[in-house]
């Protein structure tokens, strides 16, 4: 009987295009769970289910499915690769125990591949690493080896030999391309890894210095404990659309990447990482149980909502299929259905032990969604918050007075999904206005704001904050100076729990952010004060600092590497300047010209096709965000404010009591 504890919970990560649905799908054929491999431009593999995707031929959502090898669970994750599903694949990184990273063996370590791999980092995911496409002409593992000491990290090595058989590889001979792969029967006997080691270990680095020679199963298990640890790395190579490698990989994963941590504790302990719609089952909440056993009918508790729902069924993946299994336990994924309320991101139980999710999914663009069919305003409304529901990052905002829906997007490619979700799901056709960039503010210099809510009767509230500007990336830091007996501390906690929202409009209309709040004064009432008048203070009261420190714009910046022929070099660094660039000395040889640096995101949404058609489709430009700075004091932009402006304190208060209607 196969030991259920015996298991992988694995993520497949990459660039766009570097072969994971492939590599995903040939592991499934050399498993025995489909007769034959599935083709991406075929749309016939088994984890791209959704329309977009076999007509796009790439993965928009991530999409799990498992498999048996050598007795042993493998729920595998195949995650998008493209920049604007970033959010499919924070979401999934949060409950992987190990990951796979593909890395194309001609186009090397690019841009989605660094910022996976920083968040893996961030989470101490052990990482195995597999160089995909040795097969294609301009392959080269020794390249990309050299790339990935360079850019992700120098403690990596390969577990491979090789046998050579150029045949299989249409006569292409280089070094790497092989016909045949194998595992190493022993990690000790990699070159070198006694001195990689060593470099992590301090015992070993004595044993090292002195000579001694460490025996082999020494050297194994050392090996294993710092891949465990995420501090070492091996590299497999394959070629998953011949299907060469992939048994390899499957061994290695078995082999190096750990099985889930038994708890400790035995209290029910798990997370949401994903929320879709089945046709016939209806909501469906993707958990990973990291502690205890949740069964059918049982009722968990949501510790993130602090509510309780009833379960009322539990499927989990067999191969490409869910089975109906009544349970799941700890080390486990599976799909929950009855939790009507539970929303991704939700903690299940107790939160002691759920890894935090990381920040990897930014979204740099806001886009206002019309309808064209205007009678059925309310069904695009209802679609819009299930979508949201679905990804939270969307951030559905519905202004129902004006009649405006609007959505923050990645970019231009997730807008061309939403459109065909909307149209294939709802049967909604629709109509978005050019995305526009989402700027934010912070403070110019220091100041104070001050409220004194006491009219019109009853209500009292009296607030005093200090705002400071901080550095970027440092968001909001709040806290309290005033004492519990000036300001009850649930009046303080609400206050607390006000300071985002007030602070989600601010002068010019966008977030404000990197910046420092104090509540130095507060003051309530024995008789007069409600709860609800520091819901209407704490506003009031951070307008009115921000007016007096003033606000600068912050726009969005990105990370960016520009690939041209030589001949276009000159052109291409005279459209950086254009657009605000900052960038290194060029690097020329090979007759490439790579820039690499930073630029704005307002100056460049268009370049990428100017790109193509100034080289003939022959420049490549990677980008990834890098954070907000400070605009040039010669660009402003204003938003919209959605309600009554705080600073119109008569109006505003008279709006929040309902007395007005605008």
């Amino acid at each position: 009987m196969l030991n259920e504890l015996n298991r992988r919970n694995i993520g497949i990560f990459a660039h766009v295009d570097a072969g994971k649905t492939t590599t995903t799908e040939h592991m499934l054929f050399q498993s025995g769970v489909v007769r034959s491999p599935g083709r991406v431009d075929d749309g016939t593999t088994a984890t791209d289910s959704l329309d977009i995707e076999k007509e796009r031929g790439i993965s928009v959502q991530a999409a799990m499915t498992s498999l048996i090898w050598k007795d042993t669970i493998i729920d595998l994750i195949d995650t998008p690769g493209h920049i604007d599903f970033s959010s499919e694949v924070e979401r999934s990184l949060r409950v992987m125990d190990g990951a796979i990273l593909i890395v194309s063996a001609v186009e090397g370590v690019q841009s989605q591949s660094e910022t996976i791999w920083h968040a893996l980092r961030s989470l101490g995911i052990p990482t195995l690493i597999y160089i995909n496409k040795m097969d294609r002409i301009g392959a080269s593992a020794e390249t990309v080896i050299d790339q990935i000491r360079s850019s992700l990290s120098p403690f990596v090595c390969g577990i491979q030999s090789y046998r050579m058989n150029e045949d299989v590889f249409d006569g292409i001979d280089t070094l790497w391309n092989t016909s045949q792969t194998e595992v190493m029967g022993s990690p000790s006997s990699i070159p070198g890894l006694f001195e990689l080691l060593a470099e992590l270990d301090e015992d070993l680095m004595e044993s090292y210095i002195n000579g001694e020679t460490l025996p082999s199963h020494l050297l194994n298990e050392a090996f294993r404990k710092h891949v465990h640890k995420g501090d070492v790395f091996p590299i497999c190579y394959g070629a998953s659309g011949k299907g060469i490698g992939v048994t390899e990989l499957l061994d290695a994963i078995i082999e190096f990447l750990p099985a889930p941590a038994q708890p400790q504790e035995p209290s029910v302990s798990g997370v949401v990482f994903k929320i879709e719609r089945d046709k016939t089952m209806g909501r469906t909440a993707y958990v990973r149980m990291y502690g205890g056993s949740v069964h059918n009918r049982d009722t968990i508790y949501n510790s993130t909502r602090e509510l309780e729902e009833k379960v009322t069924q539990i499927r989990r993946m067999d191969g490409r299929k869910w089975m109906d299994t009544g349970a799941v336990h700890a080390g486990q994924i599976a799909a929950l259905y009855g939790l009507s309320e539970t929303h991704v991101g939700d903690i299940i139980g107790n939160p002691e032990g759920v890894p935090p999710i990381p920040q990897m999914a930014v979204p740099l663009l806001t886009v206002q969604v019309h309808g064209k069919d205007t009678a059925r305003y309310p069904d695009l409304v209802a679609a819009l918050q299930e979508l949201t529901d679905e990804d939270p990052l969307l951030d559905l905002q519905w202004l129902p007075e004006e009649r405006e829906l609007h959505l923050k997007v990645m970019g231009t490619i997730q807008l061309e999904i939403l459109s065909s979700l909307l149209m294939s799901r709802f049967g909604l056709d629709v109509i978005f206005d050019p995305p526009s960039v989402i700027y934010k503010e912070t403070p110019r210099s220091s100041g104070e704001g001050f409220i004194a809510y006491t009219m019109p009767k009853p209500c009292w509230a009296i607030l005093r904050f200090s705002i400071e500007p901080l550095p970027r990336g440092s968001g909001l830091i709040y806290s309290s100076t005033v004492r519990t007996d000036h300001l009850l501390l649930r009046y303080q906690n609400e206050v607390e729990r006000r300071i985002p929202e007030a602070l989600s409009q601010g002068l010019s209309g966008w977030e404000v952010t990197d910046l420092r709040i104090t509540l130095i004064e507060g003051e309530h009432h024995v008789w007069h004060t409600h709860p609800l008048d520091f819901v209407v203070a704490t506003p009031m009261g951070i307008m009115d600092g921000l007016a007096s420190t003033g606000t600068t714009l912050l726009e969005p910046i990105l990370n960016f590497r520009l690939t041209v022929p030589e001949e276009y070099g000159g052109k291409a660094l005279s459209d950086l300047v254009h657009m605000r660039a900052t960038f290194e000395a060029p690097i020329i040889g090979g007759g490439r010209c790579i820039v690499e640096g930073r630029m704005p995101l307002a100056t460049s949404m268009d370049y990428p096709v100017k790109l193509r058609s100034e080289t003939s489709g022959r420049g490549v430009l990677t980008t990834s965000f890098a954070g907000y700075q400070d605009c040039p004091s010669d660009v402003t932009h204003t938003r919209k404010r959605r309600g009554v402006n705080p600073l119109d304190q008569s109006k505003y208060i008279l709006s929040v009591r309902n007395a007005i209607t605008s």
